[in-house]
């Protein structure tokens, strides 16, 4: 099976042009406060800021990321359409969020009544999106403690291709290079190698206008990625 995903440069990350599939909703959906459009790499609220709203992601990629001490950037997680961020424990943001593309938001309120309302349907859409996320955190706290720079990038394509269900599908994907080593904990150049050795060793495939990544041995990337 091969399966093809768009990059810009490099494999980035998340389709907008199509549904992610993040998460099957509830047959009832809970009311969102408002919606709100957010332009391609605009600030959605900046670590500190007060925790009174959450998002629940309707339309284009999102990213959450924290900035050290030192300048470097670490993106924790990309968000895709179905996905819920920014829903904080305590009263202040612990992330920066900011929209890789434009991005359409369900914005909610952060106080009991309004999870309680809608029959709890937005109650048990947090819950099951958070379980989703914490077991893609910990599949990634993996990746950067113990996993090779070619493990990673073969772990990332094939967790990206069953986000976005691209089975055989070209995607147009809206993530640097940059973003990607970010994510992975890598530069730049590591990020640059491993895919060119992913290349040359026949695990995947990029077309000369460099917008595709074909995944050509699913399998093999599996047992690398493992």
């Amino acid at each position: 099976m091969q399966t093809a995903l768009a990059t810009t440069g490099l494999p980035p990350v998340f389709s907008t042009s199509l549904p992610g599939r993040a998460l099957p909703l509830p047959a009832t959906e809970a009311r969102p406060v408002h919606r709100r459009t957010v332009a391609a790499e605009a600030e959605i609220f900046a670590g500190g800021d007060r925790a009174g709203t959450f998002y629940k992601v309707v339309s284009g990629v999102v990213r959450t990321y924290r900035l050290l001490s030192d300048g470097r950037r670490q993106i924790d997680a990309f968000h895709l359409p179905g996905d819920i961020f920014g829903l904080e424990a305590g009263a202040e943001h612990r992330f920066n969020a900011e929209a890789v593309t434009e991005a359409r938001l369900d914005v909610h309120r952060r106080e009991p009544r309004a999870l309680a309302g809608d029959d709890g349907a937005l109650a048990r859409e947090i819950v099951a999106s958070m379980m989703k996320a914490l077991e893609r955190a910990q599949e990634h706290m993996m990746l950067l403690g113990r996993k090779s720079a070619r493990e990673r990038i073969a772990t990332f394509l094939l967790t990206l291709s069953r986000r976005m269900a691209c089975d055989g599908a070209a995607m147009e994907l809206p993530m640097s290079r940059t973003d990607m080593a970010d994510h992975l904990g890598l530069t730049v150049e590591s990020v640059s190698r491993a895919v060119t050795q992913l290349e040359r060793d026949g695990l995947i495939a990029l077309p000369p206008n460099r917008r595709l990544v074909v995944l050509r041995d699913v399998e093999a990337l599996a047992r690398l990625a493992e």
